[in-house]
């Protein structure tokens, strides 16, 4: 009898946020993406391996490894940011 069993990749982008590099100094968009390792058997995947988390800088290509504590601060950051409502400019008086 044949088994035919394996692993596949997935990769999830969690996150788009602008940080400054630190690899390249600049003020660059960073993605954040999760990578999965699932078990496969008949090419169905069954159950997680591994996690990891990368952020990488869009200016320069760095790759940087995160922890999942680190990448869930992350967008738990970004999600309190984006809740704030932006400072409305009201206009000067010039007279």
């Amino acid at each position: 009898m044949l088994l035919i069993w394996g692993f596949r990749r997935y990769v999830q982008q969690l996150l788009m946020t602008m940080l400054v590099c630190n690899n390249c100094h600049n003020p660059a968009a960073h993605a954040l993406r999760k990578f999965t390792t699932k078990f496969t058997f008949f090419f169905i995947p069954l159950f997680p391996v591994s996690n990891r988390y990368q952020l990488q800088c869009t200016y320069c290509g760095n790759v940087s490894e995160l922890s999942k504590e680190q990448s869930l601060a992350l967008v738990a950051q970004n999600e309190t940011a984006a809740q704030q409502p932006a400072a409305q400019q009201l206009p000067q008086n010039l007279g």
